[in-house]
């Protein structure tokens, strides 16, 4: 053998990569491509994409249906006193809110239920009143805002009977 030939075979052996894997290609071709399949994995699982695989049933909705008619009969009406209040200002001018109110209650039965509590409800209706600003009446979102407080405020007052709504008769601010 020559020494150029040796000289060439020494070279090829020192070419060569060593036996082990580097670390740039461990993570190229096993963590990677592990890590995107446990991400894929996950995302499958947690948007429900898995849940046929797995066995998991789906919850069937059950559809709730109103009655248009109540059990009792067709709804009454009952109309609350007058109620004329002076709103809480901050200035030396004084405001008025003058508000005749009907209720919209279940049944007829559900009358003298209401009129046994009427002290109690026109109380929380008085209280509530003088604490609102003129602010507060303002636009049809105010006045969204009064129905459904007084609407709370009476089925709290006459419990158990149900009052489905709160009807403005007159309103007037001065």
């Amino acid at each position: 053998m020559t020494d150029e030939s040796v000289g060439e075979e020494d070279l090829e052996v020192e070419a060569r990569p060593k036996g082990g894997m580097s670390g740039k290609k461990l993570v190229l071709f096993f963590i990677l491509p592990l890590l995107l399949i446990i991400i894929a994995g996950a995302g499958a699982y947690f948007t429900g994409m898995l849940d046929s695989l797995l066995g998991k049933e789906e919850v069937a909705e059950e559809e709730v249906v109103e009655e248009v008619i109540p059990a009792h009969g067709p709804a009454a009406f009952y109309d609350v006193p007058e109620l004329l209040v002076n709103l809480n200002s901050s200035g030396n001018k004084k405001h008025f809110l003058k508000i005749t109110i009907s209720l919209e209650l279940e049944a007829q039965t559900d009358i003298p239920g209401i009129e046994a509590v009427m002290p109690r409800i026109v109380d929380n209706f008085q209280v509530y009143l003088r604490e609102l600003r003129i602010e507060d009446l303002s636009g049809s979102a105010g006045i969204q805002r009064l129905r459904e407080e007084l609407l709370l405020r009476v089925n709290a007052a006459a419990a158990p009977i149900k009052v489905k709504d709160v009807l403005f008769q007159e309103m007037l601010v001065q």
